[in-house]
């Protein structure tokens, strides 16, 4: 009996050195093809608007914040500008374009300013992820792995994990997944982990690629009293 036990021990110790390159192929080969269909998709990109759901999940208190609104990217020259217009919890607009995030709260009718600098790139990849970059330009950024099908609001998407390559944008957000639409070449739902546990998820519906913005959908509404600060650091 114990000779036949170790003689399927040793069978499954062969099999598994024999499937696992085979699998490592098999992924590597689906990533390729994903990576491909994100850089086809990249050359027709031109803008997008989606409603959005954020959950921002924080461990400490194990409670989760959720906010709501419309989302537009737009690409211009050879960088992309992103609005997100937020209706929930509270009314707030973000804005990001030429290396500057601009936050606008109505309520308070404030303006703050966050210029990004040497961190332009890692602000950007983050704000954009999956909006009309090219799927080969995700590796010089971050490591990359294939983690199969998933189907998002009935749509078959491929699965990506990121993991930053920068210990700057590891310290913003250790692990990224994206859930990638291949034949549009754009992010149905992400989640962002950072290191204390918190993370942030994302969802986007009733997408729309390629169609007329809202005029000034990139310009704050601000009033003649509204306040402006830059925070330092």
């Amino acid at each position: 009996m114990r000779l036949r036990l170790h003689h399927a021990a040793f069978l499954w110790v062969v099999l598994a050195a024999t499937l696992a390159p085979r699998a490592a192929a098999q992924s590597d080969a689906a990533l390729e093809r994903v990576l491909t269909q994100m850089d086809s998709a990249a050359k027709d990109f031109h803008s997008l608007e989606a409603s959005f759901v954020w959950d921002q999940y924080t461990k400490v208190v194990q409670d989760t914040d959720t906010s709501k609104g419309t989302i537009y990217f737009q690409r211009e020259g050879g960088g992309i500008k992103m609005a997100a217009d937020i209706s929930e919890p509270a009314p707030k607009v973000v804005l990001f374009a030429d290396g500057t995030v601009q936050m606008y709260e109505p309520r308070i009718d404030q303006v703050t300013t966050y210029k990004t600098g040497k961190h332009q790139a890692e602000v950007e990849s983050f704000l954009v992820l999956g909006f009309g970059g090219r799927g080969h330009d995700l590796p010089k950024s971050y490591d990359v792995k294939y983690l199969g099908t998933d189907k998002v609001d009935g749509v078959e998407t491929a699965k990506l994990e990121l993991i930053p390559k920068s210990e700057k944008a590891r310290s913003q957000f250790f692990r990224v997944v994206l859930w990638i639409d291949p034949a549009r070449g754009i992010s149905l739902q992400q989640q962002l982990f950072q290191s204390s546990g918190d993370y942030r998820m994302a969802k986007y519906l009733k997408i729309q690629m390629n169609q007329k913005l809202p005029d000034g959908i990139f310009k704050l509404k601000t009033t003649s009293k509204t306040h402006y600060i830059t925070p330092q650091g």
